[in-house]
């Protein structure tokens, strides 16, 4: 653990998640640059709790609006699931699943059973459809 920047409490983190949600309202790009001043401690932890929905960590690190399934879709499910991974959407056979580890952000595509390939960083939602797309 950070000694200097320790990880917030849960108490602290909700206060913190009431005030950026408050703020920012509906817009995704003004809860983006508040998530943004964070410190990292506080940011990592909040994009995997309770406290923000999948959709707004997608947002956050991938800047991209998918299909309306898709968000619907990460709208449903607590940041926190991101911890193991969220099936984001199924093209054909191949099925794109969501996660965040070790603060990264992630997409695996899998055949359903078993993952084909992993993509990580800012470019991993297209990257992952680029590799769908030539692989059928």
């Amino acid at each position: 653990m950070d000694t200097e920047n320790p990880a917030p409490s849960f108490s602290e983190l909700v206060r913190i998640a009431d005030c950026l949600l408050d703020e920012s309202g509906e817009d995704e790009d003004a809860l983006m640059r508040r998530l943004e001043t964070l410190p990292g401690p506080v940011r990592n932890e909040l994009l995997v709790s309770d406290l923000l929905n999948a959709w707004q960590v997608f947002y956050y690190f991938f800047r991209t609006v998918p299909d309306e399934l898709v968000r619907e879709r990460l709208e449903l499910e607590p940041a926190s699931s991101l911890v193991e991974g969220v099936e984001i959407d199924e093209i054909e056979l191949l099925t794109r699943v969501f996660l965040v580890k070790n603060s990264i952000p992630t997409i695996i595509v899998t055949d359903g059973k078993d993952p084909l390939k992993t993509f990580s960083g800012a470019s991993a939602v297209a990257d992952s459809q680029t590799y769908i797309e030539s692989t059928l």
